[in-house]
C-alpha cells in the first residue's frame, strides 16, 4: 500500500479507503494480515490479473488516439518465436535510423488477443488463425523454408554422414508444432528412420534452446533462425526445404498509417529481403 500511494502520489491513508470501498463493493476481503504485513488473497490476485488487461488496454488506447508525445509509439504482436529469434535481434538497426520511434513488441498468442486496440500491426505464418485477419492489409515478409537444426558441438561429437546417422540422435519437438519431423523425414524419403527417443516440449521456443543447448536434433524455419545459424549457435546438416508457407504483416484496416508506422513497414520490407533471410 505504501508502494500504490508513492506511485499514485497520495496518502497511504487514502489507498486504504480505496482499498475498503473496493471490498465492500466486491463483498469480500482483499488482503489478510500476516504478522505486520497485508498479504493479498487468492481472489484479489486473480481479480487483478482480470482487470490488468482492461487496464492496458485503456492505457493503449489513449496512449494511440491521444495526443502525439515526443517519443512515438508503434505496437507490435508478434509470435514469440519470431520475436525472439528475427525481430528483436535486428531492431537496432531500426533504432538507429529512427531514434525518436519506440518499438513495443507483444508476444500474446492468438486466443489471448481478444480485442486489436493496442496494436499497430501483427506478424503471424499463414493459414491465419483469425477470419477477421483475413480483411486486414497483409505484406508478405518472406517464404519460410524449413531445415535440420543442431548445435555445431553436438555435431562434433556425433557427425551426420548419412541419413541412418539421424537414428543416433534425440529428435527435439514441440506440442505446438506437431507432425514436423514426420513431415520433414517423409519430404527426404527416409520416413522408417527411428531416434534414440524423442525428447517433447510445450512450446517451440523451449524447444529450440533445448536444441541450441546439445540435448538433439530439431526443425527449424529459415529465414527465422538465419540470425542464429549466423552467429553459430545453430547449423544446417541438410539443404531447406520450402514448405509454401509465408510470414505476413497485418495492419488493421482502421489504423492510422502515420510516418512512424510507414517507416517501420518499409524497414522490416527492407530487412526480409536482406541475403541473410534467405
Amino acid at each position: 500500500m505504501s508502494s500504490a500511494a508513492a506511485e499514485l502520489g497520495i496518502t497511504h491513508g487514502a489507498v486504504s479507503r480505496q482499498i475498503k470501498l473496493l471490498e465492500d463493493w466486491l463483498g469480500q476481503p482483499l488482503f489478510s494480515r500476516d504478522g505486520q504485513r497485508n498479504v493479498a488473497t487468492a481472489h484479489a490476485r486473480a481479480f487483478a490479473e482480470e482487470i490488468s488487461e482492461a487496464f492496458n488496454r485503456i492505457s493503449d488506447a489513449s496512449v494511440r488516439f491521444g495526443r502525439t508525445p515526443s517519443t512515438r509509439v508503434i505496437r507490435v504482436n508478434a509470435q514469440t518465436t519470431f520475436a525472439m529469434r528475427w525481430l528483436i535481434p535486428r531492431l537496432h538497426t531500426f533504432h538507429r535510423s529512427h531514434p525518436d520511434i519506440e518499438v513495443s513488441v507483444s508476444t500474446a498468442n492468438s486466443a489471448q488477443i481478444s480485442g486489436l486496440i493496442g496494436f499497430d500491426l501483427l506478424i503471424r505464418k499463414e493459414p491465419l488463425e483469425k477470419p477477421e485477419w483475413h480483411h486486414f492489409e497483409r505484406r508478405v515478409l518472406f517464404e519460410e523454408k524449413l531445415t535440420l537444426i543442431a548445435a555445431p558441438f553436438l555435431l562434433q561429437a556425433h557427425p551426420i554422414n548419412n541419413p541412418s546417422d539421424l537414428s543416433k540422435h534425440i529428435f527435439v519437438t514441440s506440442q505446438t508444432r506437431p507432425g514436423e519431423w514426420e513431415k520433414w523425414l517423409e519430404a527426404y524419403s527416409i520416413p522408417h528412420i527411428r531416434p534414440i527417443r524423442f525428447q517433447r516440449f510445450d512450446h517451440y521456443h523451449v524447444t529450440l534452446q533445448a536444441v541450441i543447448d546439445g540435448l538433439g536434433l530439431g526443425i527449424g524455419g529459415i529465414p527465422t533462425l538465419s540470425h542464429d545459424i549466423k552467429q553459430r549457435r545453430l547449423v544446417e546438416p541438410f539443404p531447406v526445404l520450402t514448405t509454401g508457407a509465408r510470414y505476413v504483416v497485418l495492419v488493421p484496416p482502421d489504423i492510422d498509417k502515420s510516418a512512424p508506422l510507414r517507416n517501420f513497414l518499409t524497414w522490416l520490407e527492407e530487412e526480409s529481403s536482406l541475403k541473410d533471410t534467405k
